[in-house]
C-alpha cells in the first residue's frame, strides 16, 4: 500500500488533528509539575515523542497514512536541521572558549564599574543584556550576574521588583539577539530562516522596544540621587584575581562582528571566532588551561568539548565562569531532534495543515497573521510551559500561512521569538518563569510589570506588521 499519494491520503477533521497537541500538552503539564526547570533534560523529549506516537497511531489507524510517508518526511526534516545541529556544536565550542580566553570577564569586569546609583537600573539591564548577548544564555546571566546585581539593588534601596524587572528585560534582549542563543537558533531552523538573516531582521523590532526600555529605566532610576558605594568589589577583585583581564581579549568580538557583518556562513564564524578565542586562551589564560586540563592542549580541548568550572573565590562568580562545551548542548540537540520528529509527523499525516486551515480562515491582512501568530506564540507559552516547545510548534502552525501569502521565512521567525521567546518568563508555571522566580526570589507576579522588554516586544512586533515596515511579499504571491 506504499502508492498512497498527497491526494489519496485524506485531511483529517481539526478535532481530530487537535488531540496529539492536546496529548503532548497533557504530557509536558506532568513533566513540568514533576521536574520544573529540569523538564528539558529528557521528560520534555519523551511529552514530545508521545505526542509524535498518537499523532502515528490516529494517521495509520484511521486514516490508512502508511508509516513510509512518515520515515520519508522525518527524514527530509533532520536533514533540514543537520546544520543547525552542527552550528549548536560550535556554539559549545563559543561559549566555553569566550569564556575561559577572559573576553566575557573582562566585559563583565569593565561593565560593573560604569555603575552609579542614579543609574542603576538601566546599568543593569544594559549589563546583563552585554553578559547574555556574549554568552547566549539568560539563564545562565540571570543566576549569575543577575543575582549579584540585585544585592546591589538592595544596598542601594531599590525595589527588588524593579531591579529584577531590568536584569530580565536585559537578560532576554541578549539572549533573543546572540547567535549563541538556543531560541535564537531554534526559531531560525524551525522556520528555514539563515540564522544572521533572522537577528538583522529581528532588529527592526527589538532594538526601538530596548530603546524604549532603557528610557524607562533611566527615568525610573533618576530619584535615586543618594551616594551609596556599589558593593561590587568582590566580584572584580574575584575576576582580575583569576583571569588575564586585557582590553586585547576583546579584538575577538571584534573579529566576530565582522564577519557577521561581511555576512559569512554562521558556522564558519562560530568556528573561527571558537579557533581565535582559543589563541587568546593560549596567550593570556595558560594557566586557568593548566587548572582544568593538566595542561595547555588538555585544557583547551575540555573548554571546547566539555564542562570546565574555574575557582575565582566566589561561589556566584563560579558559577558565572563555568561552562558546558560542546557537551551542554546535548540536551537542546535532543530536544530539537525530538520536536522535529513530532512536527514532522504532523506534517506527514496533514494535521498541521488541518490546524493551520482553521486559523487561516480568519486571517484577513498582515496585521491579523502577525497577530495570530503572537497570540499563539503566547497561548503555547501557557498551554505547554516551555519557550523551545512553542516555538516550534508556532513556526510549524504559521509556516505554509505565511508561505501561501506570500511572506519571507524572517517574518514568521522574528514573530516567533517576539512572541514566545521573551514571553515564557512571564508565566509562573512555564520552565523560564519557575526558573528566574526561583533564582531571583522575587514571584513572577511581583516582577512581571516591569518586564518592560518582555511585555513590549509582542506589540512592538504587531506595530511594525501594521506599519508594514520592510515587511515585503514575493513577486508570485503578489501576481
Amino acid at each position: 500500500m506504499e502508492g498512497h499519494s498527497e491526494q489519496t491520503i485524506r485531511m483529517p477533521h481539526p478535532l481530530v488533528a487537535i488531540i496529539p497537541v492536546l496529548v503532548l500538552i497533557g504530557f509536558l503539564s506532568v513533566v513540568i509539575t514533576l521536574f520544573g526547570s529540569d523538564s528539558l533534560n529528557g521528560g520534555s523529549q519523551i511529552a514530545l515523542l508521545m505526542g509524535m506516537a498518537v499523532c502515528v497511531c490516529v494517521s495509520m489507524g484511521v486514516y490508512h497514512v502508511p508509516w513510509r510517508r512518515f520515515e520519508s518526511q522525518i527524514k527530509k526534516t533532520l536533514g533540514e536541521v543537520s546544520i543547525t545541529l552542527l552550528i549548536l556544536l560550535c556554539v559549545g565550542m563559543l561559549s566555553g572558549s569566550w569564556m575561559i580566553s577572559g573576553i566575557v570577564p573582562t566585559l563583565i569586569y569593565y561593565g560593573v564599574q560604569v555603575m552609579s546609583p542614579q543609574f542603576f537600573l538601566v546599568s543593569t539591564c544594559i549589563i546583563c543584556a552585554l553578559v547574555s548577548l556574549l554568552s547566549g544564555s539568560s539563564w545562565t546571566t540571570i543566576a549569575t550576574i543577575g543575582v549579584a546585581l540585585l544585592g546591589v539593588g538592595h544596598a542601594l534601596g531599590m525595589s527588588e521588583a524593579w531591579t529584577a524587572g531590568a536584569i530580565i528585560s536585559g537578560a532576554y534582549f541578549g539572549d533573543k539577539m546572540s547567535p549563541l542563543s538556543d531560541t535564537t537558533i531554534l526559531a531560525s531552523s524551525a522556520t528555514g530562516t539563515d540564522l544572521f538573516t533572522h537577528i538583522r531582521y529581528m532588529m527592526l523590532t527589538t532594538i526601538p522596544t530596548f530603546l524604549i526600555t532603557i528610557i524607562i529605566f533611566f527615568v525610573a532610576g533618576l530619584g535615586n540621587v543618594e551616594e551609596v558605594e556599589l558593593h561590587v568589589t568582590q566580584y572584580t577583585e574575584g575576576l582580575e584575581r583569576t583571569f588575564h583581564i586585557s582590553l586585547w581579549t576583546l579584538l575577538v568580538p571584534l573579529f566576530t562582528g565582522v564577519l557577521i557583518a561581511r555576512r559569512v556562513p554562521s558556522l564558519i564564524v562560530l568556528f573561527l571566532s571558537s579557533v581565535m578565542a582559543g589563541i587568546v586562551a593560549l596567550i593570556l589564560q595558560p594557566h586557568i588551561l593548566m587548572e582544568i586540563g593538566g595542561g595547555l592542549v588538555q585544557g583547551l580541548a575540555i573548554t571546547y568539548y566539555g564542562a570546565t568550572a574555574v575557582d575565582t573565590g566566589n561561589a556566584s562568580l563560579n558559577e558565572l565562569v563555568s561552562t558546558g562545551g560542546m557537551a551542554g548542548m546535548l540536551n537542546t540537540i535532543w530536544l530539537i531532534l525530538c520536536a522535529m520528529c513530532f512536527g514532522a509527523a504532523m506534517v506527514a499525516s496533514r494535521m498541521i495543515e488541518s490546524l493551520t486551515q482553521v486559523i487561516v480562515r480568519f486571517v484577513r491582512s498582515r496585521v491579523s497573521l502577525v497577530s495570530s501568530t503572537v497570540g499563539t506564540g503566547i497561548f503555547l507559552n501557557i498551554t505547554t510551559g516551555d519557550q523551545f516547545i512553542s516555538i516550534v510548534l508556532n513556526a510549524d502552525i504559521y509556516k505554509q500561512a505565511y508561505r501561501e501569502k506570500g511572506y519571507e521565512s524572517r517574518l514568521l521567525s522574528r514573530t516567533c521569538e517576539d512572541s514566545a521567546t521573551v514571553t515564557s518568563v512571564l508565566i509562573p508555571w512555564n520552565t523560564c518563569g519557575m526558573t528566574q522566580s526561583t533564582v531571583l526570589g522575587v514571584p513572577t507576579i511581583t516582577y512581571l510589570p516591569y518586564c518592560f522588554f518582555n511585555l513590549i516586544s509582542p506589540l512592538m512586533s504587531i506595530i511594525v506588521a501594521a506599519i508594514g515596515w520592510r515587511i515585503y511579499q514575493t513577486r508570485q504571491e503578489e501576481k
